[in-house]
Formats: C-alpha cells, structure tokens, sequence
C-alpha cells in the first residue's frame, strides 16, 4: 500500500532547484515518515518559514492525487493547510503547503482529539462539493459489492476526505484535515463510517463504542442501516484486498477492525 520514500537531498539537482526557488534557501531538512501515499514526505525550514513538501514521481500510477489536492485545496482552507505552490519538473511533482505545529490525532478511547476530529468532520460536512473532477463514491466502491442496486446509498453531492488514517488529522486548538488526494463525492454519512474503521483499529474501542463516537457527526444519523451494512461488507473486501496473502502488521490491523465491524452490523 505504501510507496517507497525519498529523501529530499536523493531527488534530481532540477527538483530541489526548483523547490528552493519557490521557498528560498532550504537550512534544514526533516524526513516525515508517516505518509503512506506519498514517495516525498518531508518539512524543510528557511530562514523565514516552514514549508510541508509532498511528492510523487510524474510517472507513478498515484501522480494524480496530487492534482486532486491542488484542485480541492482552495475549497477546504482553513480546515486544510494551505497550498502553497505546485512545481513539476525533473520528473516529479511536488507540493508545498504550509507547515501545521500539530500532533497526529490520538483515536484511542477518552482521548480528547475526539471532540475536535469530530468537529472537523462537522465542519467538512458544512462545506458545498466543489465542481471539480472527484471520483463518486458509487464508483469507487462498485466492485465491491454484489447488487448494483446498493449503489444508491453511497451516491450524492457531499464532499468527502474518505482517508481518516489518524495521520492525516493534525491537531492544534482544533483538527485539520490533510492529504486530499482521495477526496470524493458522495453520501454525507460515508466519512463517519470510514472514521468507525480507524477507531476500531485504534484499539479500545468496541464497533458499538465506535458508532456512538460517530454519531456526532450528524449525517452518521441519517446513514440508511441497508447502506451502512453494505459499506461494512464492502469495507471488507477492500482491506483484504489491499491485504492479499501476507499483510504487514499495520494493514493486518485494519482488516480485523474492517472484519470486526461487517459481523458486529451482520449480527
């Protein structure tokens, strides 16, 4: 699942040019180990200012995340860092945002990053999908389930993160959302349930427990129980899926939390 990282200094003479024309001299360099979708994940610091780098090679089969988040960024700042800059060239595509002084959110029970993921979520559910290309969540999710017919409880106009990986929420004095690359259209309820997996996974929550901390979002009210239970099962089908024969230990994890929440809705 994850790509193969790159340190700042391997990439291409052009590229780090490139970059430090638009940030000004580079002083420092951080690595960022916690992307999972990016091959360039690093924070450099001037003399001025911090700038969040993302990357992918111009020919990797995920390059077009990166248009998505320069296309949607516009729309969900300040719940979003703010993009900065987009330079390809040297065959990578890079982006700059600004830096967030955050810790990645902590999903476990009783932790008070709850209330502001929670929060965060209300706030994207207030936002109007913008008339940008997103893929719709029906077509992502049409392999995997049986009948056709069940499409329709994904289908509709909310903008959605649809990745709510504990990584990609930065907390301050409130949550941020960040890494947009598979931001879709669809059921406003879908981020709720995407979010019911990952505090599973987080460990101590019960899927029960995890409904209940998604039922502040309002729209996990209004999820029709047929399409929450097809979502579950297709859920399902994606984590094994991603997983095949031998999982690592991290995706391992999401498939029993996927696994654990389909027979808690079956039952």
């Amino acid at each position: 699942m994850a790509t193969t990282p790159v340190l700042f200094d391997d990439l291409p003479k052009a590229v780090r040019e490139a970059v430090e024309a638009q940030t000004g001299p580079i002083l420092k360099v951080e690595a960022i180990s916690a992307g999972l979708n990016s091959a360039l994940s690093a924070r450099v610091h001037t003399a001025t200012r911090s700038v969040f780098l993302k990357g992918l090679p111009s020919d990797h089969r995920w390059v077009w995340t990166q248009q998505r988040e320069a296309s949607i960024n516009p729309y969900v700042v300040p719940l979003a860092p703010h993009l900065l800059w987009q330079v390809e060239t040297g065959g990578w595509n890079v982006l700059g945002f600004e830096a967030i002084d955050g810790h990645h959110a902590d999903y476990r029970p009783d932790s008070p990053d709850l209330a502001m993921v929670a929060q965060a979520l209300r706030q994207l559910g207030e936002i109007p999908c913008p008339d940008v290309p997103l893929r719709r969540a029906e077509q992502r999710l049409s392999a995997y389930v049986d009948e056709p017919a069940i499409l329709k409880f994904f289908a509709g106009d909310a903008l959605l993160h649809t990745d709510l990986n504990n990584h990609n929420v930065l907390i301050t004095d409130r949550g941020h959302l960040v890494d947009w690359g598979w931001a879709t259209r669809g059921a406003s309820w879908l981020d709720p349930g995407y979010w019911v997996i990952w505090l599973i996974a987080a460990g101590g929550h019960s899927p029960e427990e995890a409904e209940t901390v998604a039922s502040q979002i309002p729209s996990w009210g209004s999820a029709p129980q047929e399409g929450v239970n097809a979502f579950a099962e297709a859920n399902v089908r994606i984590w094994d899926e991603i997983a095949g024969a031998d999982p690592d230990p991290w995706t391992n994890r999401m498939v029993k939390a996927a696994h654990r929440w389909r027979d808690y809705r079956l039952l």
